[in-house]
């Protein structure tokens, strides 16, 4: 008995990995949004972001995508645009708004090529490109699935740190998801981030 349950340990390790290895693999195989990370303290960075040309659609927080947000996004990448282009995948996918709140704006990341060359225009109603803005954020980072709830927490214990460290930041915050819907929880990479005021900008780099 005893050496059946260290087998069945054994098995259970073994594909708690394997599905560890798969999901790093199947992150590196897309492009992610470039930063600078200015400062790390375990789970929390300071990071500077350039701009990013974002395609986005209102979302349901909480419907992490199921309400059709997420395929609206997926067939504007797939040619639902004027070009009939394809457009790459990238990481991550962001959420900003009141994070706290069920309303939204989802937004894919474009890749570097196709915002330098020009974002071709959405077909339809239910999607815009938009610049989001770089400049500095806080940024917390956290496993399993989110939601409201988690995003509320998250948040807090990141606007404590900030407070620990004298920095001010945005009222509202964006959350960021790296990882398809059927990636278990335990290894889903989510983000928190809060961009910081001007003031807290100068007073980092001094």
């Amino acid at each position: 008995m005893k050496r059946r349950m260290i087998y069945v340990a054994a098995t259970i390790g073994l594909a708690a990995v394997a599905m560890a290895a798969w999901t790093i693999t199947a992150r590196a195989g897309y492009e992610s949004a470039e930063y600078e990370v200015i400062e790390s303290d375990g789970n929390i960075e300071i990071r500077e972001y350039p701009d990013l040309m974002l395609a986005a659609t209102d979302s349901k927080m909480d419907a992490q995508g199921r309400d059709g947000s997420f395929m609206r996004l997926f067939r504007y990448i797939s040619g639902a645009n004027e070009d009939g282009q394809k457009i790459p995948m990238t990481t991550p996918v962001f959420m900003e708004g009141d994070v706290g709140e069920s309303d939204v704006s989802m937004g894919f990341v474009m890749p570097k090529e196709v915002a330098a060359e020009g974002v071709p225009e959405p077909k339809g109603d239910g999607v815009k490109i938009r610049k989001r803005e770089g400049g500095r954020f806080a940024v917390i980072r956290f496993p399993g699935r989110l939601d409201s709830r988690v995003a509320e927490e998250q948040e807090a214990k990141l606007r404590e740190w900030m407070k620990s460290r004298g920095l001010e930041g945005e009222t509202k915050a964006e959350a960021a998801g790296y990882d398809p819907p059927f990636t278990p929880g335990p290894l889903r990479r989510n983000e928190i981030l809060i961009r910081l005021n001007d003031a807290a900008n100068t007073d980092a780099e001094s």
